[in-house]
């Protein structure tokens, strides 16, 4: 029997799915904590986890660092989403390499594959790869490929927010019609889910990074390209057609360098991974890398401490206008360059500071995320998990 929109079983079914969203974005937390984060009453809460206990969808953390209860009671035992439950595949399809990632539901990371190709110019050979890295990921860690119950899949261009399909885009035109999902169900014989790629580094530094705590939150990722993710009111926004936060093609520079995009003076031009390493071409060689910056900074070299401070600068006049209209809590930097650390991050500091109005300013703060270049990864491991969350609630 089908359950009625509104009826008892359907609003039960939506708070089920609600918990485990919860427990999946926290990764540990209490069942006092689930209630106040979602405001439904502990008694509610707690029914609904001694089902999802039983079902096998959750499980009871171990002890380690469990805090006593403000009452001085028994402390409160986290609940995580079971591990045993089976896996996920995330996967971040960048313009120069892929990398493949396999976790359990809890976001764990099992096993891990990174090729680097040209992938904006050759997307039959990147998908191939996608879909043999991924088998291979599974077959490796011993796992029966029926417990795998989908893969995310992240790319560097908009993403239809409805379709979860690639939009047409100058940046990855080879790319143009090829449906990404399709392709990779009919390899790997799962559900694929595709976003953006700095949306879904947005969802990873919220829900296992530096993002966790904070509803309101811009994600900055600073790689090949440039693109930004937002958290607004604790979900991912995308725009009225999924191309909310193109960062890397606001202009900054006039008259500057032209970008891939076909604009002059775009953000990319100035902070992208090329642009930071190729300003050290002319004493360091065209072969500079951005290993070889943070060495450079390492040893206090004021020319690389001069460049990646003006890197942050230009990163914080593109984020001024936004962060005036959304007032974020909180500001995360993640991708490749945001590896040179301090001086990035004191750059962006400096911008805002002077450019916002300082109600605003006093209260963003703007820090390193924690992921690294897994980032992406797994926020596509959180994609795929969503919706895996809802088809565990519903078999």
């Amino acid at each position: 029997m089908s359950e009625a929109p509104g009826s008892l079983t359907s609003l039960r079914s939506r708070n089920r799915l609600l918990v485990v969203e919860t427990v999946q974005r926290r990764g540990r937390i209490s069942r006092v904590g689930i209630a106040r984060a979602t405001g439904l009453s502990r008694t509610t809460v707690s029914s609904l986890v001694a089902d999802l206990l039983a079902e096998g969808v959750l499980t009871e953390a171990d002890g380690t660092g469990r805090r006593a209860s403000p009452g001085g009671g028994r402390p409160a035992t986290p609940l995580t989403l079971n591990p045993e439950g089976g896996g996920v595949l995330g996967v971040h399809l960048r313009h120069a390499g892929i990398r493949v990632l396999f976790a359990d539901l809890s976001g764990g990371v099992l096993g891990e594959r990174y090729h680097e190709i040209d992938v904006d110019h050759r997307p039959d050979d990147a998908l191939a790869y996608v879909a043999d890295a991924a088998l291979d990921l599974v077959a490796a860690g011993g796992h029966d490929a029926g417990r795998v119950f989908g893969m995310g899949v992240a790319v560097s261009a908009p993403i239809r927010s409805r379709s979860h399909t690639l939009r047409t885009s100058s940046v990855l035109a080879d790319w143009t019609g090829v449906d990404i999902a399709a392709r990779l169900e009919a390899r790997v014989g799962m559900p694929v889910h595709v976003g953006n790629d700095a949306n879904l580094g947005a969802l990873a530094e919220w829900t296992f990074g530096a993002g966790q705590g904070a509803d309101d939150l811009i994600y900055v990722m600073l790689s090949d390209g440039v693109g930004a993710g937002l958290i607004l009111g604790g979900e991912l926004y995308e725009g009225a057609t999924g191309s909310a936060g193109e960062l890397g093609h606001i202009p900054v520079v006039d008259g500057g360098y032209v970008c891939r995009c076909g604009n002059r003076g775009c953000l990319e031009t100035v902070v992208g991974l090329r642009a930071l390493t190729s300003t050290f071409a002319h004493t360091r060689g065209p072969d500079t890398t951005i290993a070889d910056v943070v060495a450079l900074l390492a040893a206090d070299d004021p020319g690389a401490q001069r460049v990646t401070a003006d890197a942050g600068r230009m990163v914080g006049r593109a984020l001024v206008g936004i962060c005036a209209m959304l007032e974020p809590r909180r500001v995360v930097i993640g991708g490749e360059v945001a590896a040179v650390g301090r001086p990035l991050l004191e750059g962006v500091r400096d911008m805002l500071a002077r450019q916002l109005p300082p109600p605003i300013g006093q209260e963003v703060t703007v820090t390193a995320g924690r992921l690294g270049d897994r980032a992406e990864a797994l926020g596509a491991i959180a994609l795929a998990t969503q919706s895996t969350s809802a088809h565990l609630l519903t078999r």
